[in-house]
């Protein structure tokens, strides 16, 4: 199982989230609004102050690893403006889930 973190900018999220839905078997995703800065901020002597920090949306996506590649590949497609600041994606191993409703445990309750 992976965990897909995805920072997008705000007016994608729709198109992003409309994409999303078309994958077959994603078992779902988080979605929720954030704000931060990027590398571009830092300047020497200089921290990005709350003000600065642009809005984006935040998109969490815990899948099987066959959906990986088309997960990525949709919200990297769907969200690039080619301008600066379209975001990050991070991919993370997620070793087990849990349900809290009947206390499995594994793979197949993503």
């Amino acid at each position: 199982m992976k965990e897909i973190k995805a920072y997008i900018k705000e007016h994608k999220l729709d198109a992003v989230v409309w994409e999303l839905h078309k994958i077959k078997n994603l078992p779902g995703f988080s979605v929720v609004e954030v704000r931060g800065c990027g590398q571009q901020h830092f300047e020497e002597g200089k921290k990005c102050q709350f003000h600065e920090l642009v809005k984006h949306a935040k998109i969490e996506v815990v899948c099987n690893d066959e959906l990986v590649e088309e997960v990525i590949s949709t919200i990297e497609k769907t969200a690039h403006t080619g301008l600066r600041g379209d975001g990050k994606i991070y991919i993370s191993t997620i070793d087990e889930a849990v349900s809290i409703q009947t206390g499995e445990r594994g793979a197949h309750i993503v």
